[in-house]
């Protein structure tokens, strides 16, 4: 039996230093053994791809990098070269401004696009990222006027006219919205930004215009624009524009007013059971013959109408797929708070089924993007057509590699920073986080 007066310690009273893990369960080696050499199948895969990836580089590094940049010729490019088989990057190194710019814009207004596209990005930056000041959504609601006077020029009193007419639709809708109802108001609005658009607007421009000109610059047409520019514009255009029309389609399509949901399902079956280049000939050749003689419409912005309504009808199947993944328990929580149709879907339907519809979303953008290259048919000189007109000149005629991964590679880095954006937003937005 042993001694009571005996002390025995049964908790430590001093911690051990912590060990480092052993070497094969951490770091580099860890995560190889895990990923790659896990099991004999893997293993065997693994080698199979080094060996692929291999072969693909041993050809493709040393014709990429060991290419040549100063040549104002393919003949000279093939002197230098003397036999070696690698690119010859000195296409892009005197046509890359043909690629950019397009065939005819005028060199010395080079820099309107300049400014335009350094806009861009702060325009579009407190939509991307809400962290940032939200004084730059004026500027946001603000770029699609100074695009238009940057690109196309003349004085800036035609587009502050264009805005003046949402500003005039906007206080006509509020006035007349105490007096009727919501929808009624909505008609009243836009009836009177028609009628500042067509006929008071252009009036009150022309005397502006001829009496005091404001920040006139060189007016530039739509068939001198090409290049990255011509599908920026495009692209961007249909971007902002196909989101909110996708969304009042699809909305349109669970409507339960009869007459709405079947002129919603008749547009977007049709849109999107039409090739997208079939739309584009409508817009460029056969469109003229339905408007009066006199009307001019722009080929470039009858392209962007054509491209944002085909977007428009895969925006709303990929919203309406958000729609339908919601619980019922939504509807019915909506319904509980005494929220109307308009509230229920601006605070709870509507954000979370665009959470949803994210990847979709964004897709559709890619391949709007992506789509912009289908302009080359109609006649709108894009980098393709640049592409076509540098291989036309007889300095560079047999080059075809180096310009179409040149164009390929800006068309990637576009998508991918549009993918890897919304990979961003859905981990930002997830709430289901255990």
């Amino acid at each position: 039996m042993s001694n009571q007066n005996t002390t025995i310690a049964f908790v430590r009273d001093n911690m051990l230093d912590q060990q480092p893990a052993p070497r094969g369960q951490v770091g580099m080696s860890k995560w190889i053994r895990d990923n790659l050499f896990s099991n004999w199948l893997n293993t065997a895969l693994t080698l199979v791809s080094i060996v692929l990836i291999y072969s693909l580089l041993r050809g493709a590094l040393p014709w990429i990098f060991g290419g040549v940049w100063d040549a104002n010729s393919l003949q000279e490019c093939r002197e230098i070269l003397s036999g070696r088989h690698a690119a010859c990057w000195g296409v892009i190194n005197e046509r890359w401004q043909q690629i950019f710019y397009g065939t005819f814009f005028p060199s010395s207004e080079y820099w309107r696009t300049h400014i335009a596209f350094v806009l861009l990005i702060i325009a579009v930056l407190p939509v991307l990222f809400d962290a940032l000041p939200r004084k730059l959504l004026w500027l946001t609601a603000a770029y699609p006027f100074l695009m238009v006077w940057l690109i196309w020029g003349g004085s800036l009193w035609g587009p502050l006219s264009i805005a003046m007419g949402f500003v005039v639709a906007y206080f006509a809708t509020i006035g007349a919205g105490r007096y009727m109802g919501s929808g009624l108001s909505t008609l009243v609005g836009v009836a009177i930004a028609l009628l500042w658009w067509f006929l008071i607007g252009p009036a009150i421009v022309g005397v502006l215009n001829d009496t005091v000109p404001l920040f006139a610059l060189r007016e530039i047409q739509s068939r001198e624009l090409g290049g990255f520019v011509i599908s920026m514009i495009i692209g961007v255009s249909g971007i902002a524009l196909s989101l909110p029309i996708g969304i009042v389609l699809a909305l349109g399509r669970q409507s339960d007013l009869p007459l709405v949901k079947a002129m919603c399902i008749g547009f977007i079956e049709f849109f999107r059971g039409v090739p997208l280049i079939t739309l584009l000939f409508t817009a460029s050749l056969l469109l003229n013959y339905f408007l009066p003689p006199d009307v001019v419409f722009d080929l470039t912005l009858r392209v962007i109408v054509m491209v944002t309504l085909f977007s428009s009808a895969y925006m709303a199947e990929v919203i309406r797929g958000g729609l339908a993944a919601l619980p019922k328990g939504q509807y019915e929580a909506a319904d509980a708070l005494g929220l109307d149709y308009w509230q229920a879907q601006r605070l709870i339907i509507m954000p979370q089924a665009l959470k949803i519809s994210i990847p979709g979303i964004v897709n559709t953008f890619i391949g709007l993007f992506k789509d912009t290259t289908l302009v080359f048919f109609i006649g709108i000189f894009d980098m393709l057509a640049a592409a076509q007109a540098i291989r036309a000149n007889s300095a560079w005629n047999g080059i075809t590699w180096e310009l179409y991964i040149f164009i390929g590679l800006i068309f990637w880095v576009c998508c991918f920073s549009m993918s890897r954006y919304s990979q961003w937003l859905e981990r930002k937005l997830r709430t289901d986080h255990h």
